[in-house]
């Protein structure tokens, strides 16, 4: 049981130790060809939104606002992507359900 529980402690602090180098490490996401960028990090905060000034359009702000959208979701989803990714390199591929 000792051995388990060395383990599982060793395990943890693995875990924790990725989560913290991930958490340093940024992916950036853009949508409408570029016209908005969104950087976050690997804690899903968003980092930075940079906006051309060509996409901004007092005539179609809804416009804007759905690129905004589509970019931070998908630098939502990079990030997840890339803590499943660093996770799996710990767990050999295997998916553990609760650790990511």
């Amino acid at each position: 049981m000792g051995d388990f529980m060395r383990q599982a402690q060793k395990l943890q602090e693995q875990i924790q130790k990725i989560q913290e180098e991930v958490a340093e490490k940024t992916v950036e996401a853009s949508s409408g060809g570029g016209m908005v960028t969104v950087v976050a990090d690997g804690k899903q905060d968003v980092v930075s939104i940079k906006i051309d000034p060509e996409v901004v359009n007092k005539d179609d702000v809804e416009m804007l606002q759905d690129l905004i959208v589509a970019a931070v979701n998908e630098a939502r989803k990079r990030s997840q992507e890339l803590m499943a990714s660093e996770m799996g390199k710990l767990t050999g591929g295997m998916s553990v359900p609760g650790l990511f």
